[in-house]
């Protein structure tokens, strides 16, 4: 039988994500993702709720999402669903499911709106948003030709 696990969420960080490193060194960083669903009821009435998703990442991506990423922030994730368990303190048994962040993409665009970019939390770093793509030279895979080059 095939098995496939795959999660895609959008939503917010609802705290500042956390940067601790496993004893080989390997980043990883934990942060909570709020994710609203709003709809109307058969009575007309608006509503909502909120599922409330623990997420953990590791190595380089670890590192970008703790530079870049603050409570509040929009962040569209991709990844697999991990099922925790241990035993409390109280001896009582507790699980949970956590997504692991295989890849992410930010959302909205720099803090502020301004010209500037975002001020990244070393102090002044320009965010992913205000870095500048590479100059190619020649046509680009998978670029559209000119109209006036169209082969019809």
């Amino acid at each position: 039988m095939a098995n496939f696990n795959k999660v895609m969420l959008m939503g917010n960080l609802t705290r500042d994500p956390q940067l601790s490193y496993l004893p080989s060194q390997t980043p990883v960083v934990e942060f909570g993702l709020a994710i609203n669903r709003k709809w109307t009821s058969k009575e007309g009435e608006s509503k909502e709720e909120v599922c409330f998703v623990d997420c953990r990442a590791f190595g380089r991506p670890a590192e970008t999402l703790n530079k870049y990423m603050r409570k509040g922030r929009p962040l569209f994730v991709e990844g697999r669903l991990s099922f925790e368990q241990w035993t409390a303190q109280d001896g009582s048994k507790r699980s949970r499911h956590r997504v692991v962040v295989e890849n992410f993409q930010f959302l909205g665009g720099p803090v502020g709106g301004g010209a500037g970019g975002e001020a990244g939390a070393a102090g002044g770093e320009p965010g992913p948003e205000s870095q500048v793509e590479p100059e190619t030279n020649g046509p680009v895979k998978g670029a559209h030709p000119p109209a006036d080059d169209i082969p019809f």
